[in-house]
């Protein structure tokens, strides 16, 4: 559980440096409000999921048949960003598509995620050997470490919640940059 844990606060360090470079000062993804929603919202629905692993995985022990409940929530993360890959794609075309840099940054968070599930298998065949139960369980980690992916788990939620409304063209959802009037800047 330790190396998953260390895995996921990589990748949660590499995800909100994409998140704040790339999404919302280069390409600045909220301002471009219903232009981007799909992209935005697909990058809200994941981010729930990642709260959802970041707030409870150094806590809680997903016993039993809670096992597949996890299972889902690990799956459909893996489905959502493939599915933002095809999206971001033509949300993106008016920018002239995704930055080289972010595509070097998936594919890295691509690698470390498929990393940290498999350090995760050995636990989650643990878990799911035990009676089914959530169990207030605080993993073998520094707390440091614990404390590290709560907030992350925090700031990914808000981070969500910051899409999401941008993403349905709610007003002010593109706020610091205005509305999709904005063109990013395309330098690399």
């Amino acid at each position: 559980m330790k190396t998953a844990l260390w895995l996921l606060a990589i990748q949660g360090v590499l995800g909100a440096f994409d998140t704040l470079y790339y999404h919302e000062w280069r390409a600045r993804l909220p301002a471009r409000g219903l232009l981007a929603a799909a992209e935005l919202k697909l990058h809200a629905y994941r981010d729930f999921l990642y709260a959802v692993l970041f707030g409870s995985l150094p806590w809680l022990a997903w016993q039993g048949l809670w096992v597949v409940l996890l299972v889902i929530v690990l799956t459909a993360e893996i489905l959502l960003t493939m599915t933002d890959f095809v999206i971001e794609i033509q949300v993106r075309k008016e920018l002239g598509d995704v930055y080289a840099g972010e595509r070097v940054a998936h594919a890295v968070m691509g690698i470390l995620y498929g990393s940290m599930l498999a350090s995760l298998i050995p636990v989650l065949i643990e878990w799911w050997s035990q009676p089914t139960a959530l169990v207030a369980a605080a993993a073998p980690i520094p707390e440091l470490l614990r404390w590290s992916l709560t907030v992350m788990g925090l700031g990914v939620f808000l981070s969500g919640v910051r899409d999401l409304y941008a993403g349905l063209g709610l007003p002010h959802g593109g706020w610091p940059w205005g509305n999709a009037s904005v063109v990013a800047d395309k330098a690399t």
